[in-house]
């Protein structure tokens, strides 16, 4: 099945982020248009695909991590990570986790 999914890892605690919310938008001409929002669940995962058939199209989008409402007294320096991406081939399921500490962070392609 073709999808969007993401998944937070605090690598601080070595726990899933439980509780991060997190924005989707689709670009449109270079605007950002807002898809839906969500919030990790005990295993730092959506409980549904972020995206799928047959809204799941090629295009830019942007993933928005609200990290700084999760890490609160943690960190005072991340607040929102936006993750842009791009689906290129909507025949393929799309992973794009986030590995989160206080003062960084990591993303990459997942299966």
């Amino acid at each position: 099945m073709t999808k969007l999914t993401t998944h937070v890892l605090d690598t601080m605690s070595g726990l899933p982020a439980t509780g991060l919310k997190i924005d989707l938008y689709r670009f449109e001409n270079d605007l950002a248009v807002f898809i839906s929002s969500h919030t990790t669940n005990e295993d730092g995962r959506i409980d549904a695909p972020l995206l799928e058939s047959p809204a799941f199209k090629p295009g830019t989008y942007r993933l928005d991590f609200h990290a700084g409402d999760y890490l609160q007294s943690a960190s005072d320096f991340l607040d929102i990570i936006p993750i842009r991406f791009i689906i290129s081939d909507p025949s393929r399921h799309y992973h794009v986790p986030l590995l989160l500490s206080a003062y960084g962070y990591s993303t990459y392609r997942g299966s």
